[in-house]
């Protein structure tokens, strides 16, 4: 083993020294992860946050304040969008833990394999770090779309604002209690608890409209 290693040139030991290690924590980091151990910890090795490309050049940092506050800020523009400091959750984000680790790993193990083949070293570390790149944004992708599919399968209860209801259980009048609408909502059929402004009791079977929300009630008046 040491007569091998030392047969190896500089340039090849020192990538052996960042694929090996790189490999050994992306396979940990993957099995923390099938295995339900990468959870919401402040420290987890398969932490998939990250630098937010496509939002980071728009933001505005001039009158901020209070850095604790941030999530709670919003802006008007002039055409009366809103423009929300929160950026999406399923943007893509390039730098992070995972795909760093795979960038080096990828690179590592590609590089090596040029430079056994015969490729100059001039050209096998371009090759590795094109193929570590394209790794990295794989692993960007793929969580991008993973986040994007949590967010689709999140009711929102905003979205039923406009929609056809069925009055399931009586709802009282003049918003004196509550009673239960059935709907469907992002392609699920619920069972919602309603109010009504009406002056007289919706009862079971009646069709009403979504007007607005009191929490996660639903404002419902008759169609």
């Amino acid at each position: 083993m040491t007569e091998w290693w030392e047969s190896l040139s500089t340039l090849v030991q020192v990538l052996y020294c960042i694929a090996v290690p790189s490999t050994l924590l992306l396979l940990l980091q993957t099995i923390l992860s099938v295995s339900g151990f990468g959870g919401d910890s402040d420290v987890n090795l398969s932490d998939t946050s990250g630098i937010d490309m496509g939002d980071i050049s728009s933001a505005d940092f001039g009158d901020i304040g209070d850095v604790g506050d941030i999530s709670d800020l919003s802006a008007d523009v002039p055409d009366g969008s809103e423009v929300n400091v929160h950026g999406s959750y399923s943007s893509l984000q390039l730098f992070t833990v995972q795909g760093i680790v795979a960038f080096l790993a990828v690179a590592g193990w590609v590089s090596i394999a040029a430079l056994s083949s015969g490729l100059p070293g001039a050209g096998a570390i371009p090759l590795g770090l094109v193929a570590g790149f394209f790794a990295m944004y794989g692993i960007a992708k793929l969580v991008q779309i993973s986040k994007k599919l949590t967010e689709n399968g999140t009711i929102d209860f905003r979205n039923a604002i406009g929609e056809s209801a069925t009055v399931y259980i009586p709802i009282p009048p003049s918003g004196e209690g509550e009673g239960k609408v059935t709907l469907t909502l992002q392609g699920r059929f619920m069972e919602c608890s309603a109010v009504s402004n009406e002056r007289e009791m919706l009862k079971t079977g009646t069709s009403v409209r979504v007007t607005d929300l009191n929490g996660e009630t639903l404002v419902v008046e008759r169609q």
